[in-house]
């Protein structure tokens, strides 16, 4: 088995592409290693000394570390981890009913226009994000403002407002008037 590594826009996370595929569908966000619970690969991810996050992908796991904590003293930990779990045959999530990470649901007077806005977060944002080892949700909609979770290597990158304000905020604004501004969300 040969994972791959890609750097992302956060210096803190690192992209691992192993080669199959991660999630069946969906993504899954493991903020802290409490949240690991019913995933046997996001516990030996956290096993690793230093890590702080976990998310993984259709195809991708990122990897978010403490800061002083240097990649090449645990990006070998990590390929050990990663290997090991795929070798043991064990499936990443287990339990029935695991919802894949996704937009929060809406309905109401602005239902058109929250549908307009995870349409153009699913064919225009997403794509674009997962490249980078993250994953942008829908949250809420109130009075112009759209509310969105940041995962991943999107979850504290330091480009993330700039991504959140210069394109994703004006890419909705141009296309759906009423949005008059975007905000992350914490998780």
């Amino acid at each position: 088995m040969f994972i791959q590594t890609e750097s992302t826009p956060n210096p803190a996370t690192l992209k691992f592409l192993p080669g199959q595929a991660v999630m069946q569908s969906g993504t899954a966000d493991f903020p802290t290693s409490e949240t690991a619970s019913n995933s046997p690969l996001a516990l030996r991810i956290f096993a690793v000394e230093g890590v702080t996050a976990v998310f993984f992908g259709p195809d991708f796991i990122t990897v978010t570390k403490q800061d002083p904590i240097d990649w090449n003293h645990i990006k070998p930990a990590l390929l050990g981890a990663i290997m090991e779990h795929y070798q043991s045959g064990e499936p990443v999530m287990q339990g029935e009913g695991l919802a894949a990470a996704g937009h929060a649901e809406h309905s109401g007077a602005d239902a058109e226009i929250v549908n307009q806005i995870k349409e153009l977060l699913d064919t225009r944002v997403r794509p674009a994000v997962a490249q980078d080892g993250g994953d942008i949700t829908f949250h809420g909609f109130e009075r112009g403002v759209v509310y969105l979770h940041m995962q991943g290597a999107c979850a504290g990158c330091p480009s993330s407002t700039i991504t959140l304000k210069m394109g994703i905020e004006n890419l909705l604004r141009h296309y759906i008037p009423e949005v008059t501004e975007v905000r992350p969300v914490a998780a």
